[in-house]
């Protein structure tokens, strides 16, 4: 979490809608071995849980039940140049969208895992268009090799803490070019968060 509270919000709903829009992220935690990370899918319950899934042999998979883990799922990010500034006796810096997640997490039986993976498969589907593919055209050899290979999970978040870093600290025509400035660079996405805090 950025420090300047300029760039925090308490908009739960919006935090919802970023781990909605980006539905990956990764989980860290610290283990006997050292810290790690893993990057999976992920799926809110809308109730303040992330669910997810790992490897079965992943480094994380068996430290997690019990533990306090946290998530981060980044948004849209990139540089922006001194140019697009009112004054260019200043440095660069980087605009970014990002969601920490701090919780404890259990291990979800094997009722939990199959629901989470029937909603992740829909959601993600439904979001190609066409005829999407579903879970019963996997035969049950494949889908139990599948089940036996994964364990679910779901974090109970205890701390929102959001970082949109989005040139709060510039004029509404200085937010304006820095957003043209975004989208022809290459990030469009990042310029229309840029212009809708702006507005």
């Amino acid at each position: 979490m950025h420090p300047n509270p300029l760039y925090r919000t308490d908009d739960r709903a919006l935090c919802e809608d970023l781990i909605e829009a980006i539905g990956f992220g990764m989980v860290f935690a610290a283990t006997p071995d050292g810290p790690r990370v893993a990057h999976t899918p992920l799926l809110s319950n809308g109730e303040g849980a992330v669910q997810f899934h790992l490897a079965r042999n992943n480094a994380l998979a068996r430290h997690l039940d019990g533990a306090t883990a946290l998530i981060v799922v980044n948004g849209p990010d990139a540089y922006v140049s001194p140019r697009w500034y009112d004054n260019r006796d200043t440095v660069p810096t980087w605009d970014y969208v990002a969601l920490e997640l701090e919780g404890r997490v259990r291990r979800m039986d094997d009722a939990g895992l199959e629901a989470f993976l029937h909603a992740a498969i829909a959601k993600h589907e439904t979001r190609l268009g066409e005829e999407p593919w579903r879970a019963e055209e996997s035969s049950e050899k494949v889908w139990s090799g599948l089940f036996r290979g994964i364990v679910g999970f779901e974090l109970e978040v205890l701390a929102w803490r959001p970082t949109f870093k989005l040139s709060q600290n510039k004029s509404p025509e200085t937010c304006a070019r820095i957003a043209e400035g975004l989208a022809a660079a290459g990030s469009p996405a990042l310029a229309g968060w840029v212009r809708d805090q702006a507005a």
